[in-house]
This record gives C-alpha cells, structure tokens and sequence, in this order.
C-alpha cells in the first residue's frame, strides 16, 4: 500500500472513530434525560400513591373543603390517564398546589394537625415534594447538558444526521402555579 493510502486510510478511521465517539455521546446524554425523567414519574407516583391515605384522614376535620379533597383525587386519576410528559407536568404542578392548601387549610383545625396519621402522612409528603424538587433539578440539569450538545460543533452535525431532538426543561407554564396560595375561610 501507498503512503498516501495509508494516511487517507487513517484520517478516515479517525473520523468515523470521532463520529462514533459524538453519536455515542449523544446517546447517553439522551438516557440520562429519559432517567431523569423517570426519577421524577416515580417520585410523583410516590406522591399519588399518598394521596388516598391524606385525603381519608383529612376527611372527617375538613368538611367545609370537599371541594378541595375532590380536586386531589381528581388530578390522581388524571395522573394516571396521562400519556405525555407535559400533562404530568401540568398535573404535578397542579397537584403542588392543591396540596398546599390542604396544608394551609389544616392549620385552622387544630384536631386535624394533632392526628398522628396526619403528621405521618405530611412528614412524608414534605420527604416526597423534596424528592421530586431534586429530581427536577437533576432532570433539568440533564437535558441542559443534552440540548447542548445538540447545539455546540461538531456534536450538532451528528445530531442533526442522526435526528436527534430537543428536550424541554421541566418549568411551571402558569403564572398561577407561581402565585403564594390562597386561602379564604369566609365562604
């Protein structure tokens, strides 16, 4: 063989090393958002699985505030039905909410915050919410480092060859989600 066809030769095994070095980078920074994504549906189904057990305590004290224990396992058994990542987000994030004003409302009854289940099941949602605060946080961080590389040379050629898409960033879509809670006692 030539010398020439030896370095022609090696500058091509070169790149595709370098082009199969991109491709299985992209790769794991897309598994690693899928994973991300995944601690964050545990973590909420964690949160759902609660559910039930809140709203039977809160039950019996919070007779005036139906409205809001019919809202909570309404958005569970949304959660459930829910096939795409943006309706669990919009759920979840509903869901924190809801959830903050039945811990709002529980202040005005004393017997309510004196069960024992109560506290149990409050101290393991609060436990639950940071799980699911973290997760977001890894997750979001996760597909930062994805969609960069999406967008940064060389990586982005190999991304567009091999139609490598987006992610989106967990966020709160409403200005309401943003707003402090609300509670009125006078109705």
């Amino acid at each position: 063989m030539s010398p020439v066809l030896l370095i022609i030769l090696a500058i091509i095994v070169v790149l595709i090393i370098f082009i199969i070095g991109i491709y299985n980078g992209l790769v794991k920074a897309r598994q690693r958002v899928k994973n991300s994504w995944s601690q964050i549906d545990v973590q909420l189904q964690r949160r759902f699985d609660l559910i039930p057990n809140l709203v039977e305590t809160v039950k019996g004290y919070m007779t005036h505030e139906s409205d809001v224990l019919e809202k909570v396992t309404g958005l569970r058994t949304s959660w459930a039905n829910a096939s795409s990542i943006s309706e669990k987000v919009d759920i979840s994030n509903e869901l924190s909410s809801t959830l903050k004003t039945i811990m709002a409302v529980s202040e005005n009854y004393p017997n309510l915050k004196a069960n024992q289940n109560f506290s149990e099941l409050q101290a393991e949602l609060q436990n639950t919410e940071n799980k699911v605060t973290y997760s977001r946080q890894f997750y979001n961080d996760s597909v930062t480092i994805y969609n960069t590389k999406l967008e940064t040379f060389p990586s982005n050629i190999i991304a567009s060859m091999f139609n490598f898409k987006e992610e989106k960033l967990f966020s709160v879509e409403s200005d309401e989600a943003r707003k402090n809670v609300k509670v009125d006692f006078n109705k």
